[in-house]
């Protein structure tokens, strides 16, 4: 396998970088970016790059710019100097949050994964509504969540509470582990074989570097113990970074997330509520919004007790967090238009007056 493939580099890739190879470009791949400048990964080495003057002048927005996980058509080898990033491939799909602030802004955490790992702790960081969260904000086409449960160790039935996850969230694969003890690290094989890209996302302290450490078989990662009053880990990885596995697949690596905000693409809700959207076909109204309707299926199934109240009050909370962001994102376009049309008119007035 040559460097490009061990990176994820197929055919398909390949037919989207053909315009580029025929205008002289290379590809190689982001796994660094440090304000503006990045470190990629080639075929024949590695080297920082910088994007071109017209990428930078083409680009609406942040998340137009190279992200971690990027296939990019380079105008030099890395290696060989710094390097012009002349384009971004097409992604296959990207993982964003809403950035943090007022401003309804994307940013994106990387790009053109075939799995995710959503790592929480099996201790008293253990937080189901933020792996709903998680769950809304990450349904990626050709990408497969995988729910970890790491530091089996310190829990007495790390089974039982898998078991518990499995039956809310049909289509996620969850596995209890323990990067300590390399209990349950077997079942993560499949997932990180030749060519693949898998990335992890979780709060502070959960045991990504711990983990990521154990997979590569060595302590590239800084790890700290867990605080004795709180039985957290302590937060290390201060940015994202690809890394090859020796088992032949890629990683990313991020920072522990203080916040994750669903953006439009890639968050869907009704996938990680599987169980509630499948209730709603039962209620009576096509458009029931499950609060007050006769004959609601979900509020009966609450009733019954078959439904967790606070599941249902977690879909309410982040459907209106959706909805919210999405109303802002039209108020952003229509803005936009209003203000490049108001450009437009006033070069054409200008242009009048020159000609009088």
């Amino acid at each position: 396998m040559d460097g490009l493939e061990r990176l994820g580099w197929n055919d398909t890739w390949a037919g989207r970088f053909a315009p580029y190879a025929d205008a002289g470009c290379c590809p190689g791949r982001v796994c660094v970016e440090h304000r503006g400048l990045y470190h990629v990964l080639g075929a024949d080495g590695e080297g920082t790059a910088q994007v071109s003057g017209r990428l930078r002048h083409e680009a609406s927005g942040r998340a137009d710019f190279p992200a971690v996980g990027d296939w990019v058509a380079l105008t030099a080898l890395p290696g060989a100097g710094p390097a012009v990033i002349q384009a971004v491939l097409p992604r296959a799909n990207k993982l964003s949050r809403k950035a943090p602030g007022r401003a309804a802004d994307e940013q994106v955490l990387a790009a053109n994964l075939d799995t995710l790992f959503l790592v929480t702790s099996l201790n008293h960081d253990l937080n189901t509504r933020r792996i709903e969260r998680f769950l809304a904000g990450t349904s990626l086409p050709g990408c497969r969540p995988v729910l970890l449960l790491s530091k089996r160790d310190l829990c007495i039935e790390p089974e039982a509470v898998a078991e518990d996850y499995r039956a809310v969230l049909p289509g996620v694969h969850v596995h209890p582990v323990s990067a300590l003890t390399d209990e349950g690290l077997e079942a993560l094989a499949p997932y990180l074989g030749a060519g693949q890209t898998v990335a992890m996302l979780g709060s502070s302290g959960v045991g990504k570097s711990t983990l990521l450490n154990r997979l590569l078989g060595r302590n590239r990662q800084a790890v700290q113990s867990i605080r004795d009053d709180d039985d957290r880990g302590r937060h290390t990885t201060t940015h994202r970074e690809l890394i090859p596995l020796p088992q032949g697949g890629v990683l990313i690596d991020s920072p522990g997330l203080r916040e994750f905000q669903l953006w439009d693409e890639g968050a869907d809700v009704d996938a990680a509520f599987a169980d509630i959207a499948r209730l709603a076909d039962q209620c009576s109204f096509a458009d029931c919004s499950h609060r007050h309707e006769p004959r609601c299926a979900v509020r009966q199934a609450v009733a019954d007790g078959v439904l967790d109240p606070e599941r249902l009050e977690s879909f309410f909370k982040l459907t209106k967090e959706l909805a919210y962001l999405e109303t802002r994102l039209d108020q952003d376009a229509q803005r936009e238009r209003k203000e490049r049309d108001r450009r437009i008119h006033r070069a054409l007035n200008k242009e009048q007056r020159r000609r009088k």
